[in-house]
C-alpha cells in the first residue's frame, strides 16, 4: 500500500502536482509488480486483444514481456474524455482534522488528472455543493492540467461550514453540459437531506440521465469508514453537530451504535443494488485506505472501455 502519512504531510505545500505524481507513479511501480501486468505505463499506447483483432497489430515485444496480448492503439482510440465531479459541500469536511474526506477527494482527483494527461486522454472538472460551484470542459493539455489543479488547490484552503448537498440536482445539470459521451467519476459522501428512499430515487434518476445520455459512470463513496459506518467512539457521551445543517445531538454512540450500523448497512445495499441494476460501477473508498483502490478501478473501467 501507498505511503498515506507522507501524502498527508504534503499539504502543508499544497503541492498536488508533486503529490499526484508519486502516487501515480508508486501505483504504476507495484502494477508491474502485481498480476495486473496489462495496466501498465504503456496502457496510452496498448489493449488488450480481443478475438477479431488483426494480428498484424499485435505488440509482440509487449508480449515477451508481460506474457499477454496486446494490440497497438491508434491516436483516435486514445481519445477518452472524464469528467471528474467532486462533491464540496460541509460533509465532506468530516473529520474536523486535517485529513478529511474532501482532501482525499482533492488528492484522488489530482492522481487521476496525471494520469489521464499521462495518456493523453482529456479531462474536465466540475465542483458542487447544493449547486454547481466549477465546471470546465474536458481538454488534454498540460496548460489544463495546471489550471485544473490550481482550482483543486483551492478546494483545501476551504473551510465553509454549512454548505449543504444536492447530489441529483447536479448531476442532472452535468448530464445536459456534458455533451460528448464521457467517462463520468463522482467523489462524494452520498449523504444529504432526506437521505432514504426517496434520496435515492432522485439521485438514480440523476444518473439515469447520465446514461441515457450514453455516459458512462463511476460513483466513488468516499468514507472516513470506522467513524461513519462503525461508528468507533470512545464509550463515553459525544456531542455530533451537523456540519451542513448545524444541528447537534448529545449521545453515548455506544448506545446507538447498532441501530445505526444496522441502517447504515441498509442504505449501502441499497446504493449498491441500484448500482449493478443501471450497470453503473460503484466503489467504497476509505479514506485510510489509499489512492490506490481509486486508481485500479479507473483503469479497469478503462480498459472496459477501450
Amino acid at each position: 500500500m501507498e505511503n498515506l502519512a507522507t501524502y498527508k504531510d504534503l499539504q502543508d505545500f499544497g503541492n498536488l502536482d508533486l503529490l499526484a505524481r508519486q502516487v501515480v507513479e508508486g501505483f504504476i511501480t507495484g502494477l508491474h509488480k502485481s498480476p495486473f501486468h496489462g495496466f501498465s505505463v504503456e496502457f496510452a499506447e496498448h489493449r488488450l486483444y480481443n478475438t477479431g483483432d488483426s494480428v498484424k497489430n499485435i505488440d509482440w515485444k509487449l508480449y515477451g514481456r508481460t506474457d499477454r496480448l496486446f494490440v497497438k492503439r491508434f491516436e483516435e482510440e486514445t481519445n477518452l474524455r472524464c469528467q471528474l465531479v467532486l462533491d464540496a459541500s460541509s460533509s465532506m469536511y468530516f473529520p474536523e482534522k486535517r485529513y478529511n474526506k474532501l482532501l482525499f477527494s482533492v488528492y484522488a482527483a489530482a492522481a487521476l488528472v496525471y494520469l489521464l494527461q499521462k495518456q493523453r486522454d482529456a479531462f474536465g472538472l466540475t465542483t458542487f455543493t447544493d449547486h454547481i460551484t466549477l465546471s470546465t470542459a474536458a481538454k488534454s493539455t498540460v496548460t489544463h492540467q495546471k489550471y485544473l489543479f490550481a482550482e483543486l488547490e483551492k478546494l483545501m484552503r476551504q473551510t465553509d461550514l454549512h454548505q449543504k448537498t444536492s447530489v441529483a440536482a447536479v448531476l442532472h445539470q452535468v448530464a445536459e453540459q456534458v455533451h460528448k459521451r464521457s467517462l463520468i467519476v463522482v467523489f462524494s459522501d452520498w449523504l444529504q437531506p432526506g437521505t432514504g428512499r426517496d434520496s435515492l430515487t432522485d439521485i438514480f434518476s440523476a444518473l439515469q440521465h447520465l446514461k441515457y445520455n450514453k455516459h458512462e459512470v463511476i460513483l466513488f463513496n468516499v468514507t472516513d469508514a470506522a467513524k461513519e459506518q462503525n461508528l468507533e467512539f470512545e464509550n463515553r457521551p459525544h456531542h455530533f453537530i451537523d456540519m451542513e445543517s448545524g444541528e447537534d445531538l448529545k449521545i453515548n454512540p455506544l448506545q446507538v451504535r447498532e441501530h445505526y450500523i444496522n441502517q447504515m448497512t441498509a442504505y449501502q445495499k441499497e446504493l449498491e443494488l441500484k448500482c449493478a441494476q443501471y450497470h453503473i460501477d460503484l466503489v467504497h473508498a476509505d479514506i485510510n485506505q489509499g489512492f490506490y483502490p481509486v486508481l485500479h478501478n479507473y483503469l479497469i473501467k478503462r480498459a472496459k472501455m477501450g
